[in-house]
């Protein structure tokens, strides 16, 4: 760990960096040769239009190669806006006395969580602010049981404070799929100055919450920086190494990578700073990441534009939110409370446009959870990712769990729409190299079947 603590030492490597050959870079990436850090510095320091259209062009291959056309889509379901810390940047912080709070009972997570389902999700992530005494390790696990009892949500992941190792264990029991925290930044002097009170303790806690979360039996972890607290090269590096980090000592890359951007939140003293970055920088954050990390799902949040994310579903991301709301009771409408939002989003398309437009764009949406509930997880996702292995299930289950969509979710307009994309492979199915029953299993879900995958 002391190479992800002392992660600052590195940002010196950013102004050294080596003019080598970024074709020569770009060719080692491309053969899944892991690259060293003034590589990988070189890429974070190019500007001109040329070379980044080189890594981009890259990063697109890399996560083709990976996990083909499919983006994986989810949402969040916030189930805590009561928090205990004062973060400087975020609506839920306790200073903020703007509006109502609640930490949901289970009833309430289940009825936001069925409003998920008939929407169209399989995959939801439970969102927690911190308080010990109300969102409780056995609150979040009862949380996680009672979506599987009563509802056909089939994985559920969580983003919540950091537990030692036997509550990680409990959480795991649960049925958990993946857990996922963001250290938000890297860097020790801004983390201390944007969570006032909190000490170089919590940071560690946090830093090392992914190390307790693997040997409390939780195989898939998410980790992430929040862009805009600091410099953007800085806090790439670290999500990079703090993933090698893990690599080496579990055998297996962090599972999502998530590159949320500072946004606008009510009541907050740190809406913008001098590190906030570009458009143009965010895309190439995205690239570098997928490059230097090939395995893992890159994620990207409804905080972006409708307008960049369907250019970044195209550059090496892997996984989206679609439709989201980051407060509790968000989804139902007939709530007469004006819940606290943590932050405000920029992309509000419901799911079924998400769908449309990726669809638009080449990419085939994926409401797929197969992995996590057949032992496809850690260690072993990992290496059959960098085999080539993964888009072998990745491809047809995507179109298996869009056929389920189109014909149980979708609106009339999409429905058409994703059955022409089907269609289309299905027609193909030997140019894109898939199982040559897929159109048997379309044909059960015509018929009834449902949860049907490889």
């Amino acid at each position: 760990m002391q190479n992800i603590i002392n992660i600052n030492n590195i940002n010196k490597t950013l102004k050294n960096a080596s003019k080598s050959s970024i074709d020569s870079i770009l060719s080692k990436a491309l053969n899944f040769k892991e690259l060293k850090p003034d590589e990988i510095a070189v890429l974070l320091n190019i500007e001109d239009k040329k070379n980044l259209k080189k890594i981009y062009a890259t990063a697109k291959k890399i996560k083709e190669i990976i996990f083909g056309k499919r983006i994986v889509l989810f949402a969040p379901l916030y189930v805590s806006n009561e928090c205990i810390n004062d973060c400087l940047y975020c609506g839920f912080r306790r200073s903020n006395k703007s509006a109502s709070r609640i930490t949901l009972p289970l009833s309430k997570i289940v009825e936001q969580a069925k409003i998920l389902e008939h929407t169209g999700y399989k995959r939801i992530l439970l969102v927690a602010s911190e308080n010990p005494k109300k969102v409780t390790i056995s609150y979040l696990a009862s949380a996680v049981k009672e979506i599987y009892k009563n509802t056909s949500i089939h994985i559920v992941h969580l983003n919540s404070a950091p537990f030692n190792i036997d509550g990680f264990k409990k959480l795991h029991n649960s049925g958990l799929g993946v857990y996922q925290l963001f250290q938000e930044t890297y860097h020790p002097e801004t983390y201390f100055y944007m969570h006032p009170g909190e000490t170089e303790k919590d940071y560690y806690l946090r830093i090392t919450a992914m190390d307790r979360a693997i040997k409390g039996g939780i195989k898939d972890v998410g980790i992430g920086a929040l862009f805009g607290l600091y410099d953007y090269k800085f806090e790439t590096m670290a999500l990079i190494f703090h993933s090698r980090h893990l690599e080496k000592k579990f055998g297996s890359s962090a599972h999502t990578i998530s590159v949320p951007r500072l946004r606008p939140a009510e009541n907050t003293p740190v809406q913008k700073t001098k590190y906030n970055l570009s458009d143009e920088e965010f895309k190439k954050v995205v690239a570098v990441l997928r490059i230097a990390v090939p395995a893992a799902g890159i994620v990207i949040s409804t905080r972006e534009s409708a307008k960049l994310r369907n250019t970044i579903i195209t550059l090496g991301a892997s996984q989206i939110s679609a439709g989201s709301r980051t407060s509790p009771c968000g989804y139902s409408s007939e709530t007469g409370k004006r819940w606290l939002e943590q932050f405000s989003i920029d992309d509000n398309r419901p799911l079924d446009k998400v769908i449309q437009d990726m669809i638009h764009h080449g990419v085939i949406p994926s409401l797929c959870t197969t992995c996590y509930r057949i032992g496809r997880t850690g260690k072993t996702f990992t290496l059959k990712a960098y085999e080539g292995q993964i888009k072998n299930f990745c491809l047809p289950n995507a179109l298996l769990t869009l056929k389920e969509y189109s014909l149980d979710n979708a609106s009339l307009q999409t429905a058409k729409i994703c059955d022409k994309m089907i269609n289309k492979y299905i027609k193909n199915i030997k140019k894109y190299k898939l199982p040559d029953n897929l159109n048997l299993k379309i044909e059960q879900i015509i018929n009834g079947k449902r949860d049907i995958y490889y």
